[in-house]
């Protein structure tokens, strides 16, 4: 790896590497502020000493300039049908959030730069199609189902009873099951923030979603049986392959069965939606039925 051209951008890297309790979405984002932060440097675009040294990289006197540049479009990495537009407002807000868990990290106080400008969230479902999904899942469970399709009701159910994160689905594993699957565990890592301590809690599941879980497990147990087993509780349904070549420049291949990340729950759940013919039922994003259920949890009696 070339070595970052400016002391501040190697310290930045350094914390970014130290970072934890962060999932892939995250770490996708962090590498889009730090790709900015290196192309306005190199455009002579912030205050000379945030060349220098971290906490002028991240202090307010550069990270106005950063932001006004930024979200004009000319820090894009990739062009957009030839030209760089002004970034969406989700990115500007997701921008926000990384800037302030950076200063966080760095020991430097929170800017609160999320709290402005905030966009509209996207709307979530209502009490009565939650209802509708969960008699659909209900119906689905009743006959035959494929693989993929078991996979995804198994996700659904245990989103409705416990409004987890895509990160908090993926870290799941089959201890985290009770043995009559009468409660799961899930650990609760807060979208917000790196410093706040992972915590978790047993949540009872519905008849539901103990039923989805056991359609699950059984076909889960088939496809790890082909990866020589883990205990991550979603695999993936079919052979493909690493991504990276082997020192010979073959590809490599995976085997079903492989503990399914972040990105593939999200894509799983995205191209279900569609095969499925449950758009009427789904909203576009996984986690609009989070907040739907989250909803739906608080406003239940205590």
């Amino acid at each position: 790896m070339p070595t970052p051209p400016y002391p501040s951008l190697a310290a930045l890297d350094a914390l970014l590497g130290a970072l934890s309790g962060t999932g892939e979405a995250r770490r996708r984002q962090l590498s889009m502020v730090r790709r900015e932060l290196e192309s306005a440097l190199r455009q002579d675009a912030l205050p000379a000493p945030a060349r220098a040294g971290l906490r002028h990289l991240l202090g307010e006197q550069a990270l106005a300039p950063y932001l006004r540049r930024a979200e004009s479009g000319a820090l894009r990495h990739r062009l957009v049908a030839g030209r760089r537009p002004p970034t969406s407002e989700h990115t500007n807000q997701t921008r926000l959030v990384c800037l302030d868990l950076l200063r966080e990290a760095a020991g430097l106080p929170s800017l609160h730069l999320a709290a402005t400008g905030a966009p509209a969230l996207r709307p979530v479902p209502g009490h009565a199609q939650l209802s509708a999904l969960r008699r659909q899942l209900d119906q689905d469970l009743a006959g035959p189902l494929s693989p993929g399709r078991t996979r995804l009701t198994a996700v659904l159910a245990l989103v409705l009873d416990t409004a987890a994160r895509s990160g908090e689905l993926t870290g799941l594993r089959t201890t985290h099951l009770t043995g009559d699957h009468g409660s799961v565990y899930v650990e609760r890592r807060p979208q917000h923030g790196t410093t706040a301590p992972v915590t978790g809690e047993w949540l009872p599941l519905s008849p539901l979603a103990r039923a989805a879980l056991d359609r699950w497990l059984a076909v889960r147990g088939e496809l790890v049986a082909f990866a020589h087993g883990t205990s991550r509780f979603w695999v993936s349904l079919r052979p493909n392959h690493a991504g990276l070549p082997d020192e010979n420049g073959n590809t490599v291949g995976r085997p079903a069965g492989m503990p399914l990340e972040e990105n593939g729950l999200i894509t799983s759940y995205r191209r279900g939606r569609a095969r499925y013919g449950l758009q009427h039922l789904l909203p576009e994003k996984l986690e609009q039925l989070r907040r739907a259920a989250e909803q739906q949890r608080e406003a239940r009696p205590a």
